[in-house]
């Protein structure tokens, strides 16, 4: 069982059964990472679902159902046996039977990552939603969700770390709560009584910038200046030749944008980019096709064992030809633009990555990929962003997968 809360996570439990909150609708919860809104949020809403409804359909709803199951439905189970509630999870079709109090109520698992995903809720009638990371969620969906929840007594749940401050969810829940009737509740890191001063330092380390305002601060701001601050070449770029223990490749493909592809070494449990392929058909004046392209993937592979080619996902044409040649295992990347620059700037703050001194390419990105300075927008400028992308591709596929490392812990938006 949980055995402290803090006074914020106590409320956020209890609020529904609180009569000085009889007439809200929602509650809202945003802050720092790590900061104790999730598993006390998820937790109070069951509770609340299975004390006040029979037989009724909810909705957790997650960027992903992959993320969901991670950030959320993992560490509840076992809290809610705890407590007595026998819980029934049907994998295959995305749902969760709950039993407590006499009462069995059933939880569907739903992902909202895009617009179409709105489609997948449409014409369901619910006694309550559930959000974690709403920020995170396409505005359709978590709108269609809403519009669901048509049963009397029925509450909406929201929880996110702060984004820009022109998100839609900024300005039409949070700075609209009293309007909405939602309680709204902003957390730091000082509201998790479990987590240690040694550890919030150690988040503290990791992020700079926009990000260190939004994940440690807890504050909506907008991404300004380079994209990569942290970066420097005194603590980043080595020269001389190493060993390394396994080998993998990135790709940016383009026909007319430039071709960027960098060669990664792991060594030490650091990944060092050995060597780069970066080419312009504007600068140079001739394109290339992707037969072309192929022959410099393997001059920079040089003969050594790669594990796997992580390529740009719309690059179809360039997929297929090293698919024909046999030679590597290809592997689409995560074009998630944000999530990969805050995961590449987490491995940038922990040295986990270093460059050899001749990847003149993505030295020269470094200094010019700047977050656009247009009004509302939380968006790097597509310019000077090729070497940036491969990189991007490569410690999304790489390092996030390292499930049993202190970068992937920190890298999940809790």
């Amino acid at each position: 069982m949980i055995e402290r809360l803090s006074r914020k996570q106590k409320i956020t439990m209890n609020w529904w059964k609180n009569p000085k909150y009889s007439d809200y609708d929602a509650l809202i919860c945003d802050g720092a990472v790590r900061s104790g809104k999730t598993l006390s949020m998820s937790v109070g809403f069951v509770f609340w679902a299975c004390s006040v409804f029979d037989g009724a359909s909810f909705a957790l709803c997650g960027k992903t159902v992959t993320s969901l199951r991670r950030n959320v439905v993992v560490p509840l189970i076992p809290i809610l046996r705890e407590y007595g509630c026998t819980c029934l999870e049907k994998v295959s079709k995305n749902y969760i039977d709950i039993t407590f109090l006499g009462k069995t109520n059933r939880f569907y698992l739903f992902g909202g990552k895009d617009e179409g995903s709105a489609s997948l809720i449409q014409g369901m009638t619910l006694s309550g939603v559930f959000f974690d990371e709403a920020a995170l969620m396409s505005r359709s969906f978590v709108e269609q969700a809403l519009a669901r929840c048509s049963v009397s007594g029925s509450k909406m749940w929201f929880n996110c770390n702060p984004d820009n401050p022109a998100h839609w969810f900024y300005n039409e829940w949070i700075k609209k709560a009293d309007e909405k009737k939602a309680l709204y509740l902003h957390f730091t890191m000082d509201d998790n009584p479990s987590l240690s001063e040694s550890m919030k330092n150690r988040y503290k380390r990791l992020y700079s910038g926009a990000f260190y305002d939004r994940f440690v601060l807890g504050k909506w701001t907008a991404s300004e200046g380079v994209v990569y601050p942290m970066f420097s070449r005194e603590a980043h770029v080595y020269s001389g030749e190493i060993d390394c223990e396994s080998y993998v490749i990135s790709c940016d493909y383009g026909t007319v944008n430039p071709s960027s592809f960098g060669l990664w070494g792991l060594c030490g449990g650091v990944w060092h980019r050995l060597k780069e392929y970066y080419y312009s058909s504007k600068k140079e004046g001739v394109s290339r096709t992707d037969e072309e392209h192929y022959s410099a993937l393997e001059e920079l592979a040089g003969g050594k064992k790669i594990s796997r080619v992580i390529v740009d996902p719309s690059a179809a044409s360039f997929i297929e030809c090293i698919r024909r040649h046999g030679k590597f295992r290809v592997v689409k990347a995560d074009n998630d633009v944000i999530t990969g620059i805050r995961q590449v700037s987490a491995a940038l703050k922990q040295n986990r990555l270093k460059f050899h001194e001749s990847c003149r390419d993505i030295f020269r990105e470094f200094q010019l990929y700047r977050w656009s300075e247009k009004a509302g927008t939380d968006a790097p400028v597509k310019e000077n962003d090729h070497a940036m992308d491969d990189m991007r591709y490569f410690v999304t596929d790489m390092l996030a997968s390292e499930k049993n490392d202190d970068f992937f812990a920190v890298s999940v938006s809790r």
